[in-house]
């Protein structure tokens, strides 16, 4: 039976289990720069369409690396939020070289 998590606290260190191979970080790190590069596009020109490829790119990207890297379920499709706002959060670890320290959190928690 899977675990059911009632907190992002709880949560965040199972979605970066879910993410432990450095290729698919960076294939989520890819489609998450895409998607705000999309957003921003819309921003400077109005054009409703370019936000569908915001969500493309990043759901595209992320799939990839779950069904052909991780050869795993994403966790969006049981935790949409917590994985929405996760994948923002580890975005933000990556981008400031910060990811190593949380996965050496989950190392050591596990003992």
């Amino acid at each position: 039976m899977e675990k059911k998590y009632k907190t992002l606290k709880d949560f965040f260190p199972f979605y970066l289990e879910e993410h432990s191979h450095p290729f698919n970080r960076a294939l989520h790190f890819i489609g998450s720069s895409l998607a705000l590069g999309c957003i921003l596009g819309f921003i400077s020109t109005g054009k409703f369409y370019i936000l569908a490829f915001a969500l493309v790119s990043g759901y595209f990207f992320a799939w990839i690396g779950h069904f052909f890297v991780e050869r795993n379920r994403p966790a969006t499709f049981t935790y949409p939020i917590y994985s929405f706002v996760s994948d923002w959060i580890m975005y933000f670890k990556m981008l400031t070289g910060r990811i190593d320290v949380e996965f050496a959190k989950i190392k050591s928690n596990k003992g």
